[in-house]
């Protein structure tokens, strides 16, 4: 398979990265970095990226930034962070993918933990997680020529620990190998439609 993996030299893409490479042509895309290179944040980015790849079998995304804080001192702008830097360009990578995405291909986004489990501070990202596990489901049933789409939801990586340390009390850090697998089980598996928990 052609698989693009957004966000592919962050914590969690490089997962994809090494679960998927070996057995299929993996483009790797980030905003400085990697094969091809692109602003997740702009929609003619987006286009431009697709337009340079051409056809592809699958698409996966662990791209986006969220704001950490308690919800009394939160402002609207602060909080637009995560519908804006995490759910909006992922949503906007399916959106903008139909026409390149060969038939029985694949999206695959990430979300996380905080919707299912909340941490102090995590509104922000809970609301985000939620609403890219929503679309998941939601668009799942309406998915043109046998697509699919899925989202990865891990805990805490393990690389991540030091990154989050104090924000994720009592929470378990999940492996690389394990996030990995998750994003194989999306990309070349069968199902659709589903929020992929690893934790």
């Amino acid at each position: 398979m052609k698989i693009i993996i957004v966000g592919a030299a962050g914590h969690v893409g490089s997962t994809a990265v090494t679960a998927l490479s070996g057995r299929h042509e993996v483009i790797r895309v980030g905003r400085s970095s990697g094969d091809v290179h692109m602003d997740i944040e702009d929609i003619d980015s987006i286009r431009a990226m697709y337009k340079q790849v051409g056809k592809i079998d699958a698409v996966v995304s662990a791209v986006g930034q969220v704001h950490f804080g308690p919800v009394d001192e939160m402002s609207s702008e602060q909080f637009m962070t995560g519908i804006n830097q995490k759910v909006l360009p992922q949503v906007n990578l399916v959106l903008e993918g139909f026409d390149y995405v060969n038939d029985g291909g694949s999206f695959t986004v990430t979300s996380g933990v905080t919707n299912r489990d909340p941490i102090r501070g995590g509104s922000c990202t809970a609301a985000a997680n939620g609403a890219l596990d929503g679309f998941v489901v939601g668009a799942a049933v309406d998915m043109p020529r046998s697509i699919r789409i899925n989202a990865v939801s891990p805990e805490v990586l393990e690389s991540c620990r030091e990154a989050y340390d104090g924000f994720f009390p009592g929470h378990v850090h999940v492996s690389n190998e394990a996030v990995g697998l998750a994003f194989s089980r999306a990309v070349e598996g069968c199902m659709s439609g589903q929020i992929i928990i690893v934790e």
